[in-house]
């Protein structure tokens, strides 16, 4: 009777995300997630720190399955990037970098650089809903807030991002052009997050300029 149920077993442990699998996430994943790891901590110091403690943290998991890897390593980091932002003392000597100093910017440069300008919070929060697509109640449970406070802030980081882009530079030679709307954001999203992964990264950093570009 209990022989019968080991290759059950055997299968749902397989299941499972190895070391190996956790390192394929990082190897393939690597430029994206430092991304995000800049996008919320806003300064490389402290994305590397994110990066590296997210790594060490998710290769001591065992009880991930396969095709959560993925997913799992981005919510961890995260975590490790709110942990760090709300910290006392990231708040009492916050620093902001620019993605790349030195060199004139690029469309994506101009991107990252814009969001990482938003307040702390509101940041977070637009990073989690609208590119990482986390729900209004996902953010609140990761953030500590209500669901209310979460919707607000997505609403302030959008108009916020508006105001940025009044004294912004063209780039590449491209015209910003005027007149969007903020139903905008909300079509395009969508479509911009349909694809394969690929082309996800530069998906995601479209998205972070479209209320301006």
């Amino acid at each position: 009777m209990f022989r019968s149920n080991k290759p059950s077993i055997a299968t749902f442990r397989a299941d499972y995300a190895k070391h190996s699998d956790f390192c394929d996430v990082f190897k393939n994943d690597t430029k994206t997630l430092y991304l995000l790891a800049f996008l919320l901590t806003t300064n490389h110091k402290e994305s590397e720190q994110c990066f590296v403690s997210t790594v060490e943290e998710v290769l001591k998991e065992q009880s991930v399955f396969k095709e959560w890897a993925r997913s799992w390593v981005r919510r961890r980091l995260i975590e490790n990037a709110i942990a760090m932002v709300t910290s006392a003392s990231h708040r009492n000597a916050q620093k902001r970098d620019l993605w790349i100093a030195g060199q004139p910017k690029t469309q994506q440069q101009c991107k990252i650089d814009t969001v990482t300008k938003l307040d702390a919070f509101e940041r977070l929060v637009f990073v989690m809903s609208i590119l990482e697509r986390y729900s209004n109640w996902d953010c609140s449970l990761l953030l500590g807030c209500t669901v209310n406070k979460v919707a607000q802030a997505r609403m302030n980081a959008l108009r916020r991002l508006l105001d940025l882009a009044a004294p912004f530079p063209r780039v590449d030679g491209l015209p910003r052009s005027h007149g969007l709307t903020m139903s905008r954001p909300t079509h395009e999203a969508g479509a911009l997050f349909r694809g394969d992964q690929t082309s996800i990264f530069e998906r995601r950093m479209s998205l972070a300029l479209i209320w301006f570009d």
